[in-house]
């Protein structure tokens, strides 16, 4: 640790991050530090020889003592360090950080005054208007809360109706009062506004009017439109956190808790608009290593601040234990530059604030309990032992690519993640190499690529053997990422893949070991799940792509139809099955006469 010691004995006193590093190069933990030079010292003690601090906790012992070098970064402030630090952790993942992901973007409900009859509606951007009001933000329920409130009161339904010059059927089915005629004042329905307004603020009020229209559905066997209703009622009731707390102000507060127990730990978000609790959100928290509150509240305050656009600005964000000084002070440093705005962040130990902490609490070890008592049997555990992953595979991308003799080349990421596919992670690609390692080093490249914007996974699957793993590995290295990574290859019979349930004997891959495992072990069998969607996900894709193809193609094939005409029919009217059926008429006014004859002959001819 020689040259580690002439490292941080001349680390500069200036803002920054440091980032430690093991014997073989890989990414320890990152860390910020408003001053490099003292920061980076207190992890150690100097004589007789470098070693680690004894007043270290055994998270950070146990990390220092496999330290073999450092590498940091100058910021030129605090702030930019924090920012800094948050972006490095959720690309480079690394092994003693403590890992969030809360990359989600908040949706908030907001009226435009400006308008004549304003309406609410739904966005995850600042609006552009003088005298807009937002609610919010909203974890879950907001569309549902917005759909159960245009039920129920006759507002302007769509942005598009007011343009109408007559009654549409809203109005004829008394879901609106047609303003667009003027058939309703705006005194009139500003006072329906302001019924939408109280629904909005007081969910348990609007549950009960759900409620009574569901009966009323009910009675009149309406069944399908009162178990909409009830579906409805569900998903707004699950965010509803009844705090009994009544701060009889119009303050707005942000609230984090967190509690952990054994291996597991949850941060529980809480959201106070003018006094009332509009939402709550949860994030899980995978502990491999003893928990650090500091860390975890900074890291939880830094993602979501830094990841949403915050259209409603807390006047206070609460925690529920309390944090160091210089982490207060450079959150409230990091706040003030990405909000404008200075905001107080406090641990309260008395009043109505101490008692919505605890309530916060409560949830939390509620959700622990659940969490618990779901996950004896959890797979992920049993997979984070048998393949010695660093951490739990909470979330995990399987990557896998198909094509036909080099055509309609394809490949598929599909995310698994919280114990259930997150289908709006999936992506999928067109590939343009010719074979399936450089189909997979394109895919696997892409993907890496985009980690700046998309952090990593706890895992890559890859469908492939040993050699498709050593690829991923090298593209990971080779952008500093330091997740696992293991390949699935299936069992061939007379040179065909079998993928007979309960019988394929497929072999595992990591990076030491190379593992066969019974049919019949749930291990392997959540594994060939994770294969098998990603290879339906890339076979669906190919099919589509192929047809796509062979449709252009067959276009092609008519004599005067090339690819120029061809481009000018897809760009007009944007698919091969609209060009079909598009009239003679239609065709003539993009391409010539002769043309849309030829076409429509072809098509005539292919029925």
């Amino acid at each position: 640790m020689q040259d580690l010691k002439g490292i941080i004995q001349s680390l500069p006193d200036r803002s920054g991050v440091y980032q430690y590093f093991d014997e073989s190069g890989k990414i320890l933990y990152v860390g910020k530090a408003k001053s490099l030079k003292n920061r980076v010292k207190s992890y150690f003690r100097f004589t007789p020889t470098l070693s680690p601090n004894d007043t270290l906790s055994p998270r950070i012992f146990k990390m220092i003592s496999e330290v073999h070098t450092l590498e940091y970064i100058i910021v030129p402030s605090e702030s930019d360090a924090l920012i800094l630090e948050n972006s490095l952790i959720k690309q480079l993942k690394p092994k003693y950080n403590i890992l969030l992901r809360d990359d989600k973007t908040y949706p908030y409900i907001y009226i435009d005054y400006e308008e004549d009859f304003p309406r609410p509606d739904i966005t995850r951007k600042v609006i552009k208007s003088k005298n807009i009001k937002y609610f919010g933000p909203y974890s879950n329920g907001a569309r549902d809360l917005l759909d159960s409130i245009y039920d129920i009161l006759p507002l302007v339904q769509k942005k598009s109706c007011l343009k109408g010059k007559k009654e549409c059927l809203f109005y004829q089915i008394n879901k609106c009062l047609a303003p667009c005629v003027g058939k309703v004042s705006k005194e009139q329905y500003k006072e329906i506004l302001e019924n939408a307004v109280y629904f909005i603020n007081n969910k348990t009020k609007l549950i009960q009017k759900l409620e009574d229209k569901m009966y009323e559905y009910s009675e009149n066997l309406r069944f399908e439109d009162a178990l909409n209703l009830k579906n409805k009622i569900l998903t707004i009731s699950k965010s509803q956190i009844t705090t009994g707390v009544d701060f009889a102000t119009l303050e707005n507060i942000d609230l984090f808790a967190c509690f952990t127990q054994q291996e597991k730990g949850v941060v529980v978000k809480m959201f106070i608009r003018e006094g009332k609790l509009v939402s709550s959100s949860h994030e899980y928290v995978k502990l491999n290593y003893d928990i650090d509150f500091d860390e975890i509240y900074t890291q939880a305050i830094t993602e979501y601040y830094g990841s949403n656009e915050i259209l409603l600005i807390p006047d206070t964000i609460l925690i529920s234990h309390d944090v160091s000084n210089q982490d207060i002070e450079s959150l409230e440093t990091f706040l003030k530059t990405k909000l404008s705005k200075k905001i107080e962040i406090s641990s309260p130990k008395i009043g109505k604030k101490k008692e919505l902490c605890n309530i916060a609490l409560e949830n939390c070890k509620e959700l622990l309990r659940i969490k618990h008592e779901n996950a004896k049997e959890e797979v992920e555990y049993q997979i984070k032992d048998l393949l010695k992953l660093q951490r739990i595979p909470n979330r995990i991308e399987v990557f896998d690519n198909s094509h036909l003799q080099g055509l309609g080349t394809v490949g598929a990421m599909v995310v698994y993640s919280d114990q259930k596919w997150d289908k709006q992670s999936y992506r999928l690609y067109h590939l343009e190499a010719k074979d399936e390692y450089a189909q997979m080093k394109e895919m696997l490249t892409r993907r890496a690529m985009s980690f700046e914007s998309n952090p990593p996974p706890d895992l890559w699957v890859i469908d492939g053997g040993k050699t498709l793993l050593n690829l991923a590995k090298d593209i990971l290295t080779s952008v500093g990422v330091n997740i696992d990574v293991i390949a699935i290859s299936k069992e061939k019979i007379d040179v065909k893949a079998n993928r007979s349930k309960g019988k394929a004997n497929d072999t595992i891959y990591t990076i030491n070991e190379i593992l066969k495992l019974l049919p019949t072990d749930k291990r392997l069998q959540f594994v060939q799940k994770l294969r098998d969607e990603a290879h339906r996900s890339a076979i669906s894709f190919h099919k589509k792509t192929k047809i796509k193809e062979d449709k252009q193609i067959s276009i092609l094939s008519i004599k005067g139809i090339g690819e120029a005409k061809l481009k000018k029919l897809i760009n007009h009217f944007g698919s091969f099955e609209i060009i079909k059926k598009a009239s003679f008429d239609d065709i003539k006014e993009v391409l010539n006469e002769k043309d849309a004859m030829l076409l429509q002959e072809y098509f005539n001819e292919t029925e």
